[in-house]
């Protein structure tokens, strides 16, 4: 049986830029910043203390009323998925599927970090030698098992799972910063096997708290330097020295063509192609040839059936790290060759942050809206040529420009990597 061809019918997000897909877009192509100095938990002394940070009047404004139910057992991250899918339902007109059971839910997401107050609590009840007060700690009622059921990563899955009433397959990613991407690669495989007929697909994050935090300045990630903090997230930049954390959501209606066909829903995209892959190198470094990432882009292109001088832009990975920026720009320029240099290929983190889990799945969200429109995101921040970044990064602006064919590249720490070929629907 020939395999299916899989569209995007619907898709949402929530991000520091927007409240929706659409708006999050809208200020993107203005070229303007969702990065600011952090609010929600003292920074003094960090080196680090900006992020794109979510505020929490739009939670409030945003929230399902239906999802009340399951309030005390989300996460933030999880809330912020609900609003991006709730807002993809609305465009997929997913009420209108009866057969539930082939509806399935493919989802990045690390689940929470532990508050410090919950830290502290329990330390009252411990000695420091291995023994616990289980008697207090039991009886103080003041650590709830919901801390511990926010902290698993398949809680988001199977919660969305029970809100939008899907029963088909049900996915769970927890590949860092490629785990949006591979989300929605692994439900197009899903859909092009036959084993469901749409699948909500995307990721989730919202680590901006001290011990989601901490963690990334120990290892020096962060952007450490900058002159403010709309300037600090400068991928491709001479003077790019780390990146931006950030939180965010997004969420994608994948679906059988002849499904959607059937039942009348507009269609937006094509996922045309699928690339995953590992560095097999090191944990917290890419590899420097950029070997795992090429391996990505290739596969997306070969899963596509395409060939390098089809593919019209690139939404690059492009995190504002040394390392990262220059190994993508390597991979880039050894998958595509003499024509990498006339290839349009820009950051969204620029603009956002970085999102982790949700960042492939809002990439992917607003490369295809960038396709609908014929507008290319900008890299902003681009003030100083790094002489080995030497790509056509679309500088600071918008561009007016349609594209046919385009790659979402997502490469996680720990060498996970991710590549999405994104194609325009052309019946």
């Amino acid at each position: 049986m020939p395999e299916r061809r899989v569209v995007i019918t619907g898709y949402g997000a929530i991000t520091p830029l927007g409240k929706s897909a659409h708006e999050t877009f809208d200020r993107a192509s203005a070229g303007l910043s969702g990065v600011d100095y952090i609010r929600s938990f003292e920074t003094k002394g960090l080196p680090c203390q900006v992020g794109g940070e979510i505020d929490d009047r739009w939670i409030d404004e945003l929230k399902d009323p239906a999802a009340q139910r399951l309030s005390k057992f989300s996460s933030r991250g999880l809330k912020l998925m609900m609003i991006a899918t709730a807002e993809a339902a609305r465009s997929a007109q997913l009420d209108s599927v009866l057969q539930r059971e082939k509806i399935g839910v493919s989802l990045g997401s690390h689940g929470d970090n532990p508050a410090i107050a919950d830290v502290q609590h329990l330390q009252r009840f411990y000695d420091g030698q291995g023994n616990w007060d289980m008697k207090g700690l039991m009886e103080t009622g003041g650590y709830s098992f919901l801390n511990f059921f926010r902290r698993k990563p398949d809680a988001a899955t199977s919660l969305l799972s029970m809100q939008f009433n899907c029963k088909g397959p049900n996915l769970s990613f927890v590949s860092a910063c490629a785990a949006g991407a591979q989300a929605v690669g692994e439900a197009y495989r899903l859909i092009q096997e036959g084993s469901a007929d749409l699948m909500i697909a995307g990721g989730c994050e919202a680590t901006l708290n001290f011990s989601g935090f901490i963690g990334f300045v120990l290892i020096k990630a962060l952007v450490e330097k900058y002159p403010t903090p709309q300037k600090a997230s400068r991928p491709f930049d001479r003077k790019r020295n780390g990146f931006v954390m950030s939180e965010g959501a997004g969420s994608l209606v994948l679906e059988d063509l002849e499904h959607a066909r059937a039942r009348g829903a507009a269609i937006f995209a094509e996922i045309r192609g699928y690339g995953d892959s590992a560095d097999a190198y090191r944990i917290t470094d890419t590899h420097p040839k950029g070997d795992g990432a090429l391996l990505a882009m290739k596969g997306a292109l070969d899963d596509a059936g395409l060939d390098v001088s089809d593919i019209d832009y690139i939404n690059a990975h492009g995190t504002s790290t040394v390392q990262n920026d220059l190994t993508e720009t390597r991979a880039i320029k050894a998958l595509f060759g003499d024509r990498a240099g006339k290839i349009p290929v820009s950051s969204n983190k620029s603009m956002l942050g970085h999102t982790i889990a949700a960042a492939g799945a809002i990439e992917c969200i607003l490369t295809t809206i960038g396709m609908n429109r014929s507008i290319i995101l900008p890299t902003i921040n681009q003030e100083h040529h790094d002489p080995k970044c030497d790509l056509d990064y679309v500088p600071n602006e918008a561009r007016s420009q349609g594209y046919r064919y385009a790659l979402s590249n997502s490469f996680g720490f720990g060498g996970q990597n991710a590549s999405l070929c994104i194609g325009r629907f052309e019946g």
